[in-house]
């Protein structure tokens, strides 16, 4: 799964993630956004996203983790509403699912604390994204050739001002949250489906003219 930073600007601090129309979950607290902050919560969240619900054991399997370290994660996360209990299965089974298709978050903070979280979140995701980037681009050849035509790199530079590159942003988000959502329909879950990374990323590559950098800069 990927964590989906719409960029939007700062509102109001929120006690606990609120959810979108887009079924995202946005997450303004710090505290919240720091229990997000440590690889295998992220890696357990991915682990729901292209698995469905998990029990503990199930989620350390996939990750390579143990049981009892996943339960103590999955425990944290539900603290603060990112996963929750998926009812009882067969026998013992005590399955955990998400509450959302995505959760945003903003760097953009007003309240320094959030906003050096929210980096340092950013950053670990953005480092295990790479490394899959990187670990495609090393066996592309290994994949069957339909998979190999359908994968493709976009790369562009344009002129926009801060509105547009928002409005840009936003326009992507949605469209990339439509295929989002048929994750839950079970009938993606067949053998010509795979789990695919989408990253987006817009950003300014000069500093405005005018612009004087000050201490809160």
């Amino acid at each position: 799964m990927s964590l989906e930073d719409a960029s939007r600007a700062p509102d109001a601090q929120a006690a606990a993630p609120m959810p979108l129309h887009q079924g995202l979950l946005e997450v303004s607290d710090p505290m919240a956004l720091r229990a997000l902050t440590h690889p295998v919560r992220i890696a357990v969240l991915e682990a729901l996203t292209t698995n469905g619900p998990l029990t503990a054991t199930e989620a350390g399997d996939a990750i390579g983790a143990s049981a009892t370290t996943c339960s103590f994660h999955l425990r944290q996360l539900a603290k603060y509403g990112f996963v929750e209990e998926a009812g009882h299965g067969p026998g013992r089974r005590r399955p955990w699912r998400l509450t959302h298709l995505g959760i945003s978050y903003s760097q953009a903070a007003d309240d320094p604390r959030t906003a050096e979280t929210a980096k340092r979140l950013a950053r670990l995701i953005e480092d295990q994204s790479l490394v899959r980037l990187r670990a495609w681009m090393e066996t592309r050849d290994r994949y069957p050739s339909a998979w190999q035509k359908a994968a493709d790199t976009t790369r562009t530079m344009l002129f926009a001002t801060p509105d547009e590159l928002k409005a840009l942003n936003n326009e992507l988000l949605a469209v990339l949250m439509r295929y989002r959502a048929a994750l839950a329909d079970p009938n993606r879950k067949s053998s010509s489906c795979l789990p695919v990374e989408v990253l987006v990323v817009g950003f300014p590559i000069e500093r405005p003219s005018d612009f004087e950098e000050t201490d809160d800069a």
